[in-house]
């Protein structure tokens, strides 16, 4: 493009549809109110500013940010854990803020999680066939004969023998067969969207390898679409055929994959992708990370205008007077960013470690090789 178009709250949406959207997050906002001592309102923490975005089906979309910039506040916003403040999310054509309990419970069997810590989300007390077994109980009508071979359907599909593991509790898994056996309950209902919150960020290199190549797995054989929250972005830009980065409650930035990665155009973006340390490619040589310096803002009181101008090289009046809209940049690649990085920025240190990284994957074998070891925590 010769010139960037600025977004409307219409037009601000980045994720490309294939088909009608499967979900779209519109103007989302949540808010807590903090309190000190006595109960006295001490502030609003502004968790989700104004969120928007859309999800088709089929497709990824990886969400990025530091800890605290609101990913997981979002997915519990998406899924109504908590009603969000103001704003609407369309799932499948359909406002589900607001909803009645009956409509809702309907509506999340379609939508499921796979969370950060598996043991902390499995109940110890329950064999894996109960536990894979429980939303069969909960969503369907189904006999015991048939829940328990679905129950046996479903570990073999995710990597599990189900004659060895349907009777083990969760303590004697390894972190990576615990995973596996909450990604086979959260399929148990065939549904059409699972949010990965940090699902793979408490497994060793290894195991996250093997369970990225079965989310991939069974996005191909089951039609399924993701909303993949991590902190690590080699691992979102594997997965993922968006992304969308998050700074104190906003995006920053939106986009596919590739262009986001290789031409970053909002200063928080590249500074998280120098923050990561690689390859030369020509040389070889380790490129030292680089970190972003300054304190995060606190989201009691976030700064005026652009939240990141207090870290920002590129800061300049503007970014304190006024709150930078989503600007078309290139087909599909918005930024929020009063002076963006206009020339294309190509981080190849990172672009060829992870280039290296998928080739690796791709060769991981996709079971663990581990043996059964008990795992206390």
């Amino acid at each position: 493009m010769s010139a960037a178009q600025t977004a409307t709250p219409e037009t601000a949406i980045a994720v490309a549809q294939h088909g009608d959207a499967l979900l779209s997050v519109r103007h989302l906002v949540q808010e807590y109110v903090s309190r000190g001592p006595g109960g006295v309102k001490a502030g609003v923490v502004h968790a989700v500013s104004d969120i928007s975005f859309e999800l088709g089906v089929g497709q990824t979309l990886g969400i990025v940010g530091e800890t605290g910039s609101g990913k997981s506040t979002l997915a519990r916003a998406i899924i109504q854990v908590e009603k969000p403040k103001s704003g609407e999310v369309y799932f499948q054509g359909r406002n589900i803020v607001g909803i009645g309990k009956r409509d809702l419970r309907r509506a999340h069997a379609q939508i499921q999680m796979v969370y950060q810590d598996p043991f902390g989300s499995l109940n110890p007390r329950w064999r894996v066939e109960d536990v894979v077994a429980e939303p069969l109980l909960g969503h369907t009508s189904m006999s015991r004969h048939a829940r328990r071979a679905r129950v046996r359907e479903l570990l073999d599909l995710v990597g599990l023998e189900p004659d060895v593991y349907l009777r083990r509790r969760p303590l004697e898994l390894s972190g990576g067969q615990a995973q596996r056996v909450a990604i086979a309950r959260a399929i148990a209902l065939n549904p059409a969207l699972i949010i990965c919150d940090e699902a793979i960020s408490s497994l060793d290199v290894l195991i996250q390898a093997q369970v990225l190549n079965l989310f991939e797995k069974l996005r191909s054989e089951l039609g399924l679409s993701y909303l993949f929250i991590a902190h690590d972005l080699a691992t979102v830009r594997q997965i993922s055929d968006q992304v969308a980065v998050m700074h104190l409650g906003q995006l920053a930035e939106i986009g596919p994959a590739e262009s986001v990665y290789r031409a970053p155009r909002h200063p928080y973006t590249k500074a998280l992708l120098d923050s990561i340390p690689g390859l030369d490619p020509e040389t070889g040589i380790a490129r030292r990370p680089v970190p972003l310096t300054g304190e995060p803002p606190s989201p009691l009181a976030p700064p005026s205008g652009c939240r990141f101008r207090t870290r920002c090289p590129r800061a300049q009046e503007l970014c304190a007077a006024e709150t930078p809209a989503l600007t078309e940049h290139d087909p599909g690649h918005f930024a929020a960013c009063h002076f963006p990085l206009e020339a294309p920025v190509a981080v190849e240190g990172i672009v060829a470690s992870e280039d290296a990284l998928r080739a690796s994957i791709r060769s991981t074998p996709q079971t663990d090789t581990v043996a059964t070891p008990v795992t206390t925590r």
